[in-house]
């Protein structure tokens, strides 16, 4: 079947209005702190690189979890106990050197060297960070005797093992950094649907009055290494609805997604707009580590506390992109907007008709989701949901590690400060409140499902697999935090009864 094109309703003032509005909302997003530790510092710079470049949330989950790991296998050379992921305690100081201006020295080496390898074109920014906080970056020392060559040594180790992980960072698998180099060819194209089970690449807004095809980001993300998980699949959804064969449940799922959109209240639009995380953004991955900076100044973490809490969700979110990816892959499931035009081209559909339109009658082929026209839906296929995934293991990396589900964050949308929908949507200010870190994770959920962007099932199963995804991590962490990584003494792979109480290490806070 032919697909239309998207009417594009007054693209020109929704695109300039669109930069402005996304920029008032990140500053939104980040929390207020009064005393930062460095590992908050360079966080901080990090997400400003990748609200910069635009890489793919997969690749951003990675780049955290590289960089915050680099952070940490530095910092255990200044514990009594903790080992790093890489080189265990073969760099561990005399108790003398384990004071904070060694470890903060070693560390912001450490970050500037994943930084920069991570973000080439971003150096400039990262040397003033460097100069800011009175380093040298300039300073390749890899003498163990000195903190600038215990940070160097620590990420070296780490860059070296991730350089060869599969996720095809240098581009020596397959030209271009990041590239597939599996093969992945998309069954259906863009204007005409071949199989309604499989992905459908999108023709899309430029942003520069063209339109691009879309092209499926990391397909290859499945043969990374991964934190703590077994294999990719090691928790598994169950399968998504197939059609012919659940026809039935198959048009459910997109019957509801219609009716999401026929009755998208204000709260609604902003739940879906402000997790969208689209382009120029921190994405997903990034937004859990702004939650982390808050919880941080919330708590008033010293840097043994950051660190550990950065590198055990990071890590977790990591994971988490692996084995989302995979199951992306595996299934290759069609996305609602391509599903409802499938099922309902030629016929009346009652939805949202597009910016400033409200809800009326429009033809099943017309019909898009809540989001921005240049980011109609992300350029990956449907089943499972990475802001799911990622929201249910970071939120459980965190109820965790403070031994508490408590969260008390909040963020106010100012009236008409929508990018959909700006100068009408909220038609007053509109506040967000998170009572839990679990509150947070699933309002993440739900908010792709008003979005138009994942059915049902993408989001229920993906937060299923998240939670168990974010303890198997936190049991990992807990290996390297007490030394017992690689030991006998290292349980963190046996298998372990989902159904148990997640317990909690107040340890890790003192």
């Amino acid at each position: 079947m032919e697909k239309p094109r998207f009417r594009l309703l007054a693209v020109a003032t929704v695109l300039s209005l669109c930069t402005i509005v996304m920029l008032a909302q990140a500053e939104a997003h980040a929390p207020k702190e009064t005393k930062e530790t460095i590992v908050v510092t360079w966080n901080k710079a990090m997400l400003q690189a990748i609200r910069d470049t635009h890489p793919g949330p997969p690749i951003v989950a990675r780049m955290l979890a590289i960089t915050h790991t680099c952070m940490y296998d530095t910092w255990a050379a200044y514990d009594r106990v903790a080992v790093g992921t890489r080189l265990g305690g073969i760099l561990r100081r005399p108790v003398s050197e384990h004071t904070r201006s060694n470890k903060k020295k070693a560390m912001s080496f450490a970050a500037y060297r994943a930084l920069a390898d991570l973000f080439p074109t971003e150096v400039a920014k990262f040397n003033a960070v460097m100069t800011q906080l009175g380093y040298d970056p300039t300073d390749t020392s890899t003498d163990p005797d000195t903190p600038a060559g215990v940070g160097n040594v620590a990420c070296q180790a780490v860059l070296d093992f991730r350089h060869h992980d599969g996720s095809n960072q240098l581009g020596d698998l397959h030209p271009g950094a990041y590239s597939d180099y599996t093969n992945y060819t998309p069954v259906n194209t863009w204007d005409h649907i071949n199989d309604p089970n499989r992905w459908q690449p999108l023709r899309v807004p430029d942003g520069d009055g063209g339109f691009a095809i879309q092209q499926f980001i990391a397909p290859h993300w499945t043969n990374v290494i991964p934190f703590a998980l077994k294999r990719p699949d090691q928790f598994a959804p169950k399968d998504p609805n197939f059609y012919p064969r659940d026809a039935a449940q198959y048009l459910k799922q997109a019957k509801q997604i219609l009716d999401y959109s026929a009755n998208l209240t204000d709260r609604e639009k902003v739940i879906a707009e402000y997790w969208a995380d689209g382009p120029s953004s921190e994405l997903p991955p990034g937004h859990w580590t702004l939650f982390a900076e808050f919880v941080s100044g919330r708590d008033h973490h010293t840097l043994d506390q950051d660190v550990k809490m950065f590198f055990a969700m990071t890590n977790a979110v990591f994971d988490a992109s692996i084995s989302s990816w995979h199951f992306k892959r595996f299934y290759d499931y069609i996305r609602p907007v391509s599903a409802i035009h499938f099922l309902f081209s030629g016929q009346q559909v009652q939805a949202w008709a597009g910016p400033g339109l409200g809800t009326r009658l429009i033809d099943g082929a017309d019909w898009q989701p809540y989001q921005a026209l240049t980011f109609v839906t992300p350029p990956f296929a449907e089943y499972v949901s990475g802001h799911s995934i990622f929201s249910a293991s970071a939120a459980r990396i965190l109820k965790l590690f403070t031994g508490s589900d408590r969260f008390g964050y909040s963020v106010t949308i100012p009236a008409g400060q929508s990018f959909v929908e700006p100068g009408l949507v909220p038609a007053s200010d509109l506040t967000l409140r998170w009572r839990t870190f679990g509150d947070a994770a699933d309002e993440a959920g739900i908010s792709r499902r008003y979005g138009g962007i994942h059915f049902v099932d993408g989001d229920l199963q993906a937060r299923k697999m998240g939670k168990k995804i974010g303890k198997q991590a936190w049991r990992k962490a807990l290996t390297f935090f007490h030394g017992t990584a690689g030991t006998p003494l290292d349980d963190s792979n046996r298998d372990h009864d989902d159904r148990e109480d997640d317990y909690e290490d107040r340890d890790e806070r003192d």
